[in-house]
């Protein structure tokens, strides 16, 4: 998949993919104008749609009602690191919901995309260029190490 990312004003940021575009914006405490999602906001409802998108299949699936059908999620914070530790999910399941498929909704949306990437994470290659975009060539990954500023792609975890 392709992204591109470009910079509106004041610390918004948005992000064009596949014909739509996802607008970012910091919160006010951090000199955004707090409009928009942060970033890492947009991160976590990734994971809370992502599951519940495996949820509404799973219904959908064995034709089961999914009047009522909602999902929640909250985060912990370590307060020494500040990195989430911990993330909660609680799955409201509607009325009329068969007890025999409690065990298999839950596997279900153990099988969340995004969760899995956490779990085992992508590496990633970062580049910095002066000059213009290399959209019209491809792909930045093909340009030349010539082009490149301060340093060779690293791989990281």
């Amino acid at each position: 998949m392709h992204i591109d990312v470009t910079f509106p004003g004041g610390q918004a940021v948005d992000a064009h993919l596949l014909g739509h575009t996802i607008h970012t914006d910091q919160p006010v405490k951090h000199g955004g104008s707090g409009e928009q999602p942060a970033p890492f906001d947009l991160f976590l409802a990734s994971i809370a749609t992502c599951m519940g998108i495996y949820a509404l299949q799973f219904c959908q699936l064995r034709k089961i009602d999914t009047d009522g059908l909602s999902l929640a999620m909250e985060t912990e914070r370590d307060p020494e690191s500040k990195h989430i530790h911990l993330i909660r999910v609680e799955l409201r399941l509607p009325a009329g919901f068969p007890p025999r498929y409690l065990l298999a909704v839950e596997r279900a949306l153990d099988q969340c995309a995004v969760k899995r990437h956490m779990i085992n994470p992508p590496d990633f290659q970062l580049q910095a260029e002066v000059g213009p975009s290399r959209k019209q060539e491809g792909s930045f990954l093909s340009a030349d190490a010539e082009s490149s500023v301060g340093f060779e792609p690293k791989v990281s975890r």
